[in-house]
């Protein structure tokens, strides 16, 4: 078989009768995303609300310099957006490791 694309070469490998994906995928306009939601874990609920750099330091009640430096190194938990973004935590996981903390004594 040679590769001039002619008629009888496209016929014989069948690939022009091939309906394309989007006409052989009937989706409904309804049946797209999820129909319970509330059978889904909701993120936010589990995790908090994001929180700021800023906003970590008010609630441990310092200076966000205090947080990069001193807070991130003891293992306060965050996501960092890329590689050279912006730091993102989230409330239960901090209240949840100031609380450990406490109960460590601070070390």
């Amino acid at each position: 078989m040679t590769t001039d694309g002619n008629a009888e070469e496209r016929r014989i490998s069948g690939f022009e009768n091939v309906a394309k994906p989007a006409e052989t995928l009937e989706f409904s306009r309804d049946s797209v995303g999820q129909s319970y939601p509330q059978h889904y874990p909701q993120v936010r609920e589990t995790l908090g609300e994001p929180l700021s750099i800023q906003e970590v330091a008010q609630v441990i009640g310092c200076s966000a310099w205090t947080v990069r430096h001193r807070y991130l190194s003891q293992g306060l938990p965050h996501l960092r957006s890329g590689p050279m973004g912006k730091l993102v935590f989230y409330r239960n996981q901090v209240v949840a490791w100031i609380l450990q903390q406490q109960r460590k004594g601070g070390r």
